[in-house]
């Protein structure tokens, strides 16, 4: 607390100063001796004669000032003490345990980034409370599982956030993870995504993801059992609909047809139930957790839950006890501007998505990617256009400045780098080389090659100022690349050719690449099953097995 945020009440404090003891006393100089007359003029009254004692009322004054100090200073240590015992309650670990990282994306013509953040429901037995809540007590103490994963995706504007479900029983590739806290080297392996939970905690999960999608992850948070129950509690509960009365007995969901406003263990019940929805799989549980989601944001969002100081403290000690976060995200403090950060989505622009999927050929209880469709969902991640469809109605943002004529080819500096590195691919020695040479053949003379690490799903040319861009189209056409592939970005110096790992062979890019729904704007596939933030008359389906 600011010292200057506390103010002395003085004689003129209001009609009742004079009953409380203030008089003309406390007014003297710092010469000891008594201003003749009390602020604003005027006779005084009942002040003591000239000469008369004075030790009293110094002695009053020093100590009310004494006092108002010390709990100035035990206020504000008492929040310095609060604020660290929230950062204390948090749990932190490594961001991502693979060997090979993706870039950090780039930043847009303004400066700004877009966001990244993958959020994990863990199934973990490490507790009492959580083997109660979960059930199976045979398995306390195995590794957990991360039973719920979606990555949330704010873009560079903050103006649209999209949030996509990977099914739990997806087969992906595993990356080689090292656990960083005992040194032990899990090997790359073909699992469930859900698995990568166990070969080193939640930095594998993001290199999974990584490896998956092509999109940089640049934080996590993940929750257990008895963190969702207790968040679910702090913010007073959500509304959810059901289209029939429903009963399931493996997660002991029971609620009336209608809406109802679960929290606590129900609450968990909800977001854990595969049976009690009409397709009984972890697809219908996916769509029912992007109900719970949309409707617990657009109260927080409201903010009819924050207005009592007791409940925003139970909602912070909540919060901050049932997080696991990485370290770059770990204090309250951070957390607290992500938040706002995230406020500035408008809800109608929020929208939420479950990875298009097709039965797994080698296992029919498991899923694999869609083809075509989850690369267009990925596509569009990466490349910041939101699932909503929208962004296609805001064309001058993509391209904020006009294109200025291409400066002679000779003329143009231009560097090329090899991102074609990722967790499971090394990258192709000599690519940048290679491409730098095709350059100068048709003309690009100052085109080089830069030996700087990289790691890019989609090859991107990239300009630093509006006078820059006709010359990066001109890059881009000579060696087969769509205009979606060039964007403004702060942190380059010159035109910059990224090689993706969409491109690692030839000198010419291949048409297949340019996947639909890039960075030419487009909309979310159908099989994407997409929810709306706004939209409040979403009612899951109930299994006719368990109509109760």
């Amino acid at each position: 607390m600011r010292q200057d945020s506390v103010r002395v009440p003085g004689p003129r404090s209001g009609p009742g100063a004079e009953e409380l003891g203030w008089d003309d006393g406390l007014y003297e100089r710092d010469g000891g001796g008594r201003d003749p007359s009390p602020p604003g003029g005027g006779h005084r009254r009942g002040g003591p004669k000239r000469g008369g004692p004075k030790k009293g009322k110094r002695r009053v004054l020093r100590w009310f000032a004494a006092t108002v100090s010390l709990l100035i200073l035990v206020t504000a240590g008492a929040g310095y003490l609060y604020y660290r015992h929230l950062n204390g309650n948090l749990g932190k670990d490594d961001l991502n345990l693979g060997d090979s990282k993706l870039d950090k994306s780039t930043p847009n013509a303004a400066g700004q980034t877009p966001l990244n953040i993958l959020l994990l429901g863990s199934d973990s037995r490490n507790s009492k409370e959580n083997v109660r809540l979960g059930g199976a007590r045979a398995e306390r103490g195995r590794k957990p599982l991360a039973d719920v994963q979606m990555l949330l995706h704010v873009s560079a504007d903050r103006s649209s956030m999209s949030v996509l479900s990977v099914p739990r029983d997806t087969r992906v590739t595993v990356p080689k993870c090292t656990d960083t806290d005992d040194g032990r080297v899990y090997p790359k392996t073909s699992a469930t995504i859900n698995s990568s939970l166990q070969n080193g905690g939640p930095g594998c999960t993001v290199a999974t993801w990584e490896e998956l999608t092509g999109v940089p992850i640049d934080h996590f948070m993940m929750i257990d059992f008895a963190g969702v129950v207790d968040m679910a509690d702090a913010v007073g509960g959500v509304p959810v609909c059901v289209d029939n009365n429903v009963y399931d007995s493996k997660s002991g969901l029971r609620l009336r047809k209608g809406e109802s406003v679960v929290k606590g263990e129900q609450a968990l019940q909800w977001l854990r139930t595969r049976h009690g929805f009409e397709d009984g799989s972890d697809i219908g549980r996916a769509k029912a957790q992007h109900m719970y989601m949309n409707s617990m944001v657009r109260q927080l969002k409201a903010g009819t839950k924050l207005t009592d100081p007791g409940k925003l403290q139970d909602l912070a000690e909540a919060a901050t006890k049932a997080l696991t976060v990485d370290r770059g995200l770990g204090t309250v403090k951070k957390l607290y501007d992500l938040g706002n950060d995230l406020k500035r989505v408008p809800t109608g622009r929020i929208t939420m998505a479950t990875m298009p999927w097709v039965p797994d050929p080698q296992n029919a209880a498991h899923i694999v990617p869609k083809p075509d469709d989850a690369d267009r969902i990925f596509s569009m991640l990466r490349n910041d256009t939101a699932l909503d469809g929208k962004d296609k109605k805001k064309g001058p943002r993509k391209s904020p400045v006009p294109s200025d004529p291409a400066a002679p080819k000779a003329e143009i500096p231009v560097t090329v780098q090899n991102g074609t590195g990722t967790a499971t691919q090394a990258a192709v020695t000599g690519r940048a080389a290679l491409i730098a040479d095709r350059l100068s053949q048709l003309g690009f003379t100052q085109a080089a090659a830069d030996a700087t690490p990289k790691s890019r799903a989609d090859t991107t040319i990239s300009y630093r100022n509006g006078s820059q861009r006709g010359d990066a189209l001109a890059v881009a056409k000579a060696l087969g690349l769509p205009p979606g592939a060039v964007r403004h970005s702060s942190s380059v110096p010159q035109i910059t050719v990224v090689l993706g790992a969409d491109w690692r062979t030839g000198t010419t890019y291949p048409k297949s690449a340019d996947g639909s729904g890039g960075p030419d704007g487009g909309k979310a596939p159908e099989s994407a099953d997409t929810l709306n933030g706004n939209d409040k008359s979403a009612c899951m389906k109930v299994n006719p097995a368990n109509v109760q």
